[in-house]
């Protein structure tokens, strides 16, 4: 490959290589925060077994809950295979729900 094609693609590769290390940060980052649920299934599953749940384990079954709702927007971006090209879906499928709401 000559020099200036080495030149020419050299911003190209620097872009790719950021893109790659923004999700795989973001991708740790997310498995920490799923970590954190890992209460969630035996929680959930309590009262299918026969148990019923507590006035806490309702309260924590929110928590978790409304913890998954906030990651998922990143789940979709930063996750799924080329879900850095679903940005743009997203930030309509955002503004149109915000149109809705007035």
């Amino acid at each position: 490959m000559s020099g200036i094609a080495k030149r020419l693609l050299f911003p190209v590769r620097q872009a790719a290589h950021s893109m790659w290390t923004l999700q795989n940060r973001e991708r740790l980052r997310l498995r920490d925060e799923m970590s954190e649920t890992q209460r969630l299934v035996p929680l959930l599953m309590k009262q299918r077994n026969g148990a019923k749940w507590t006035d806490e384990d309702k309260r924590e079954l929110r928590h978790h809950l409304n913890h998954l709702v906030e990651l998922a927007p990143y789940l979709l971006l930063f996750v799924a295979p080329g879900g850095f090209f679903v940005l743009p879906v997203l930030a309509w499928w955002l503004d149109r729900r915000r149109g809705k709401r007035e």
